[in-house]
């Protein structure tokens, strides 16, 4: 016999977790299951940024260029595809490069910023409020830059963020060093996003998981989805390796995993896995200010507390979640290029994690097309941390029947729609 719930969330990541959080505050009855145990996967080992400043989409102007540049240079390049000749993947290449474009940018500014704008606000307020101890810091984060015309490009992305209220502070090579004690000397400037933070996303997950069960959530850890039932236009059953149940909403939040738990419901979601790359080392005499982006190489790097994390990669296809040794070894190179590292950096873990991309680089969150009880949250790339909170406040109102505060028609799962 299936159980009965309210809420089934499908998913115990960043997002999944950030919906039990809102929704058990409403007053709503929350169940979670997951393939794996809550808060341990791709979200737990990332650059842990937290960056309202992100409103440019993945999928804008040059990026394909950029990304044909970049396969010419595979050693060095940020970004990486799978080579297959698989009619989805394909399929999603081309609407990619199609979304490629100012549309889409101009289409998508508006609410990546406004649903960044309430994660970063959510999250000064779920940290305050829950007294979670992550090394949350609220310095901004700063991209520093070798070369001029890297540095010229970023500072025009930045003046495109100012005419969108994001706030910058742009150094050049006589203040960067005071700004960033860690960078080496050739680096010539920086771009500071001043109203981004960062925090240690494994200590944090940790905690809103401790504290959704604490509210009254029963997780169900290791009980990977295997179907579904469906009929009238809604999902009358999810059948689970925990067992089966019923549920009035069920929400499906299971990052780059959603097209293939969503493939028995008939959906056909347009998601590719990501994979990206850290490093985790003990913290270094010379640690970082502040959160960083290194220039060309697209690397992160995050202080946080007695330990320092090195993050970058974005491979396109790839559902892989074993860590590359080579790819790791050059992440620490780049940060070498830019940072004054130790001579030997202890490492204590090196990940892998899968970040679901949509084609235009927007997430997906509503209601399914073909399922009034089924909101879909997912699709925020690598940016699941960042919007969790965000998202979970915005479904929880929809679960509700309340009216979100932000505009979801271009987060539509009708991508015809969200482009119109």
């Amino acid at each position: 016999m299936a159980e009965n719930k309210d809420i089934l969330i499908i998913g115990g990541g960043p997002v999944g977790l950030s919906c039990a959080y809102y929704l058990l505050k409403s007053g709503r009855k929350v169940t979670i299951v997951d393939s794996n145990e809550i808060g341990k996967g791709s979200g737990s080992g990332n650059a842990g940024h937290i960056v309202p400043s992100h409103i440019i989409p993945l999928a804008a102007p040059g990026v394909v260029t950029s990304a044909l540049k970049w396969m010419l240079d595979p050693a060095h390049s940020p970004f990486g595809m799978k080579v297959s000749l698989d009619p989805t993947y394909l399929s999603w290449l081309w609407q990619f490069a199609s979304a490629c474009s100012q549309g889409n940018v101009s289409r998508s500014v508006q609410p990546l910023k406004e649903l960044g704008q309430l994660s970063a606000e959510n999250f000064a307020r779920i940290i305050a409020g829950e007294k979670i101890a992550c090394h949350y810091q609220t310095r901004g984060f700063l991209n520093l830059y070798k070369n001029q015309q890297a540095f010229d490009a970023g500072r025009h992305e930045s003046e495109f963020m100012q005419e969108h209220g994001i706030p910058v502070r742009v150094y050049g090579k006589s203040e960067i060093h005071d700004a960033e004690p860690a960078a080496r000397e050739d680096v010539i400037g920086g771009i500071h996003f001043t109203g981004d933070a960062h925090l240690h996303p494994a200590l944090f997950l940790k905690a809103l998981g401790e504290r959704v069960r604490a509210m009254g959530a029963e997780v169900y850890e290791n009980a990977s989805v295997t179907g579904f039932a469906s009929a009238e236009g809604k999902v009358r059953a999810v059948r689970t390796r925990a067992g089966e149940f019923e549920a009035e909403q069920v929400i499906l939040a299971a990052g780059a995993w959603t097209p293939i738990v969503a493939r028995s419901l008939n959906l056909k979601i347009p998601i590719q896995p990501a994979r990206g790359y850290s490093l985790t080392a003990a913290a270094i005499p010379n640690m970082p200010r502040q959160a960083l982006i290194l220039g060309d190489r697209r690397v992160a790097v995050s202080p946080l507390g007695d330990l320092i994390r090195v993050t970058g990669r974005l491979e396109v296809g790839n559902y892989s979640t074993e860590p590359n040794p080579r790819w790791i070894a050059r992440l620490e190179n780049f940060a070498r290029e830019y940072l004054r590292l130790d001579e030997k950096l202890n490492v204590k873990e090196t990940w892998a994690g899968l970040r679901p991309v949509t084609p235009d680089g927007v997430p997906i969150i509503g209601f399914s097309p073909k399922h009034k009880n089924l909101i879909l949250a997912t699709g925020h790339a690598m940016l699941g941390l960042s919007l969790g909170p965000g998202t979970g406040q915005v479904v929880a109102d929809l679960a509700n029947g309340k009216t979100p505060p932000l505009d979801l028609h271009a987060m539509s799962a009708d991508f015809a729609a969200r482009r119109a």
